[in-house]
C-alpha cells in the first residue's frame, strides 16, 4: 500500500468527516508568474539535457497530460526525459531554484491520477532510463534503472531459473520507478509480498538535486529505514532513478485451478476460510460473473460461464506438494458449495488462465468506461463487503465488475459508466467513494497498490484525523519544504503544513 495510507480503522467521529460523493476533483490554479516566465524556464532546461530529451510543443505535450485516470487531464508546462541520474539531479536543482513544480512519471499507468500534471509543472519522465545495470545470481539481486519495465526484469533472469516477484497486471508496461512510488503488488503478492518486500536499495534524487543511495544490495542495511519511507511515497519525497531488487529462484512447478461458485458471497467465504486455515497459495484471484464474461470473451481461457463467481488459486512446488495443498483447498471449497473445479493441465492452459486475469482491465475497456477502485479490507470481511458493494453500485443505477487479489483483501471493483455522460461520471465517482468508505469502515484502508494520487486525496480525512495527516505532511515537508514534488496529490489541498 502507499506509505501515506496505512491500514487504520477510524474512530466513530472520523467516519463523519467526509460527507457526500467525491466528484469533479479540484486542481489548484496555476502560478501565473511561472506561466509568464515559461520561455526562460525552457531555456534553462535546454542547457541541462539534450534537445531530444526536452518536449515543448503543445501536440507532443498532449501525450503527457494524463495517465490511466483518463477522466482528468492537464497540459504540463514542459516535459523532460532525462537519460542519466546526473541529468535528473540537474533538472530538479534548477526547478528547485526557480520554484517550478515537478511531476515524476514512469509509464503513465497510474490508476489514481498519480502522474497527472499541472499547467505550471514540469513532467520529468524516466522512460529513457531503461537499462538493467547488473545481475548478481549468487546474491540474488538485480540493479536496474527506474524506467525498466516490471516484466523486463523477469525476462532478463528467467533463463537462469529466476524471476522478479511483484507482478501488477500492467507489468508489461509499468516501470520499476512507478512500482516503487505506489508500492505495487500483483497476483502473486499473497506469497511473495509487494514492492516494498522486494526492493533492497534505491538511488534517489531530492528536490534540491542531492543524490542519495538508500539501502543496499542486501536485506536490512544499516541506518534509519528510509527505504521503507520512500517505497510507496508517490514521488513526493524525491525521484528514484535506480533500484536494487530481489530476484527469486522459480519454483519447481506451479498449477492454477479454477473454482466456480454459485454466489460471490460463497466465493468470499471460501477465501476467508482458506486463509483462516493457514494455507497460503502463491495467488488467489477473484472474479464475479460480469468480470468472468468480459475476460472470457477476450482471452478464451475456458472460464466457467454458469457460475456467479470464480477464484483462480495457484499453488507451487513439487507435484506431491501441489497435490497435498490442493486437496486441502478443494475440501474447503466444497464446504462452501463450489460448482466447478478445473485444474490446468498444460503450460498453454496456465498461460491462458493468467492471460484472462491479467487482461481484465483492458478487456473491460472494450465494453465500457470504468473507474477502478483499490480499497483493501480484512479477508474475513469479504462476504459482507461484496454484498454491500453490489448494493452501493446498484443504488446509483450502474454496474460493477469485480476482479481483485482476494488473498490479501485488495479489492479492484470496476464501476462501469459512460464517460460522455457527466452525470454518469459523477455517479460512478460517488459510488467509488462510497466503496472506499466501506473499506475503511470494516477495518481496511483506501488503497492497496494504486496509491492515493488525486483520486483518493479528498477521502484521506475519512481515514485519518487532523493529527495523523499533519504528521504525515511534516514528514513530506522535510524532504520538500516548498511542496514542489508531485503537487496536489495525496493530501487534501487545504491544511498543508511545514516541516
Amino acid at each position: 500500500m502507499s506509505y501515506f495510507s496505512g491500514r487504520r480503522r477510524p474512530s466513530p467521529d472520523r467516519a463523519a468527516v467526509v460527507s457526500g460523493p467525491v466528484s469533479a476533483i479540484a486542481f489548484p490554479a496555476p502560478d501565473a508568474s511561472i506561466l509568464f516566465h515559461r520561455e526562460a524556464i525552457l531555456a534553462g532546461l535546454s542547457a541541462l539535457v539534450p534537445p531530444s530529451s526536452l518536449v515543448t510543443s503543445e501536440d507532443e505535450r498532449r501525450a503527457f497530460e494524463t495517465d490511466a485516470l483518463t477522466a482528468y487531464r492537464r497540459l504540463p508546462l514542459a516535459v523532460v526525459l532525462p537519460q542519466t541520474t546526473d541529468q535528473v539531479s540537474a533538472v530538479l536543482k534548477f526547478c528547485h531554484e526557480q520554484k517550478v513544480k515537478i511531476v515524476p512519471r514512469g509509464a503513465g499507468t497510474s490508476l489514481s491520477g498519480g502522474a497527472i500534471p499541472q499547467e505550471d509543472a514540469i513532467v520529468v519522465g524516466l522512460s529513457k532510463m531503461n537499462r538493467i545495470l547488473a545481475i548478481d545470481y549468487v546474491n540474488r539481486t538485480a540493479r536496474v534503472e527506474a524506467g525498466v519495465t516490471n516484466l523486463a526484469i523477469t525476462e532478463a533472469v528467467s533463463e537462469e531459473g529466476f524471476f522478479y516477484a511483484p507482478d501488477p497486471s500492467s507489468q508489461l508496461a509499468c516501470t520499476i520507478g512507478g512500482n516503487i512510488g505506489m508500492n505495487s503488488g500483483g497476483a502473486h503478492c499473497l506469497k511473495y509480498g509487494v514492492t516494498t518486500n522486494n526492493v533492497l536499495g534505491v538511488r534517489i534524487v531530492l528536490i534540491d538535486g542531492t543524490i542519495l543511495d538508500v539501502g543496499g544490495d542486501h536485506l536490512d542495511s544499516g541506518g534509519l529505514d528510509l527505504l521503507g519511507l520512500i517505497v510507496g511515497s508517490e514521488g513526493q519525497l524525491g525521484m528514484v532513478t535506480e533500484a536494487t531488487v530481489r530476484i527469486l529462484r522459480a519454483a519447481e512447478g506451479a498449477r492454477p485451478v479454477l473454482f466456480g461458485f454459485p454466489t460471490s458471497e460463497a466465493a468470499g467465504a471460501a477465501v476467508a476460510a482458506i486463509i483462516g486455515a493457514g494455507i497460503i497459495p502463491v495467488a488467489m484471484e477473484f472474479m464475479d460473473k460480469p468480470a468472468i464474461e468480459i475476460c472470457e470473451a477476450f482471452a478464451h481461457a475456458g472460464y466457467p460461464l454458469d457460475v456467479e463467481a470464480m477464484l483462480i488459486i495457484e499453488v507451487e512446488g513439487s507435484d506431491a506438494e501441489m497435490d497435498a495443498e490442493l486437496a486441502r483447498i478443494i475440501d474447503i471449497a466444497r464446504q462452501h458449495g463450489v460448482k466447478t473445479i478445473r485444474e490446468s493441465r498444460s503450460a498453454m492452459e496456465t498461460a491462458a488462465i493468467w492471460k484472462g486475469r491479467k487482461s481484465a482491465f483492458g478487456a473491460t475497456g472494450r465494453v465500457a468506461d470504468y473507474i477502478c477502485m483499490d480499497g483493501t479490507i480484512p479477508t474475513g470481511q469479504l462476504p459482507k463487503v461484496l454484498q454491500r458493494m453490489s448494493e452501493i453500485v446498484a443504488g446509483y443505477g450502474l454496474r460493477v465488475a469485480n476482479v481483485f487479489h482476494a488473498g490479501d483483501g485488495n479489492l479492484h471493483p470496476l464501476v462501469l459508466y459512460n464517460c460522455n455522460d457527466p452525470q454518469e461520471q459523477a455517479k460512478a465517482e460517488a459510488a467509488g467513494a462510497d466503496i472506499l468508505k466501506l473499506c475503511v469502515e470494516v477495518g481496511g484502508c483506501l488503497t492497496g497498490e494504486h496509491g492515493v494520487g488525486i483520486e483518493k486525496r479528498d477521502l484521506m480525512r475519512f481515514q485519518f484525523d487532523t493529527a495523523d495527516l499533519d504528521q504525515q505532511m511534516r514528514v513530506r515537508a522535510v524532504f520538500d519544504p516548498d511542496w514542489l514534488l508531485n503537487p496536489a496529490k495525496v493530501f487534501p489541498l487545504e491544511g498543508r503544513v511545514a516541516a
